[in-house]
């Protein structure tokens, strides 16, 4: 509720709608006496992410966003789950959240023994944090596991390496600077003193996973679903920049990434362009943009002309 009151969740109005309901399950599910914590890794066998961020003129899509749209997945698995209790013990009340509801899936997976919430605010496992969370909120009176123990201790390396310092304490995360944030929920313009900052970032940021040494013993994911479509993990921003709204409509079915819309697609893609080495090409592409429909468009290919065109040193 701080962290609510001081402003850090930016524009998602509904957080603040939901504050107090995510801390009381039985308030958002009447009934619940336990909630069942589960994960499901995702980290895709895909293109070196390192290298994507050195490349300036390619695009760097978030690894949860190269494959399917997890929500559906892990809904689906959760049913499953649901329905192999139901198989043992018979009919008992139940609902399946997948990011889905105003549901505090990090603290609920800590106390449900998973992991421990790392500096960054994700949750953290011995194995790392490239998974998705879901829970199962049920009548069912369980007995609770032990929460997680913290294995952080002094490392500061995602607070350091994160570009618009979006991690302004340990375990405190400040959503307006945070560059998933920006590119995904911001629905307006995104501050001109952070669009630098973006790089090369075209959707989410993977930057305080990358750095993590808990990641280097990261598993790939199991399911086929989360491998790289449309080769996302080695397009050139050009290529993902020249897409008709059709083109990104049609290639980015059953994506996460269909939901921001073309419109904030092309605005995340403009200030790559700005930020990427002054090239021909890319002016010329800009500049077809100018006429968009969208005044959020044009007000960013704009600023990316502007750092395009402008004399070099």
């Amino acid at each position: 509720m701080a962290w609510l009151a001081a402003g850090c969740h930016g524009e998602m109005d509904y957080m603040a709608r939901h504050g107090p309901t995510r801390a009381r399950p039985a308030q958002l599910q009447p009934g619940t006496a336990s909630v069942i914590s589960v994960r499901l890794d995702y980290l895709p066998v895909a293109a070196d992410a390192e290298a994507n961020l050195a490349d300036p003129l390619r695009a760097y899509v978030s690894r949860y966003a190269l494959g399917r749209d997890y929500h559906k997945l892990l809904r689906q698995r959760l049913q499953r789950l649901a329905e192999r209790i139901e198989a043992q013990i018979g009919p008992y009340a139940r609902r399946a959240y997948a990011d889905s509801a105003p549901v505090m899936e990090v603290e609920l997976a800590r106390l449900a023994g998973l992991g421990w919430r790392g500096k960054h605010t994700l949750l953290l496992t011995r194995q790392g944090s490239w998974f998705f969370l879901g829970e199962l909120y049920t009548d069912l009176a369980l007995p609770p596991d032990p929460a997680g123990a913290e294995h952080c201790g002094t490392c500061r390396a995602c607070l350091d390496i994160c570009p618009t310092r979006a991690i302004v304490a340990p375990y405190r995360l400040d959503a307006r600077r945070c560059i998933s944030y920006l590119t995904i929920e911001h629905p307006g313009p995104i501050p001109a003193d952070l669009r630098p900052l973006l790089g090369n970032r075209v959707y989410g940021c993977d930057d305080c996973q990358l750095c993590c040494p808990w990641n280097r013993h990261a598993p790939p994911a199991a399911l086929p679903d989360f491998l790289p479509r449309q080769g996302l993990d080695t397009a050139t921003l050009l290529e993902l920049f020249a897409w008709t709204e059709t083109d990104f409509l049609d290639r980015l079915a059953g994506s996460a990434i269909r939901r921001i819309g073309h419109q904030r697609w092309l605005r995340n893609l403009a200030v790559a362009l700005g930020n990427a080495p002054p090239r021909p090409e890319i002016a010329a592409a800009l500049a077809a943009r100018r006429t968009h429909p969208s005044a959020l468009v044009r007000e960013h290919v704009e600023w990316a002309l502007e750092r395009q065109t402008r004399p070099q040193p």
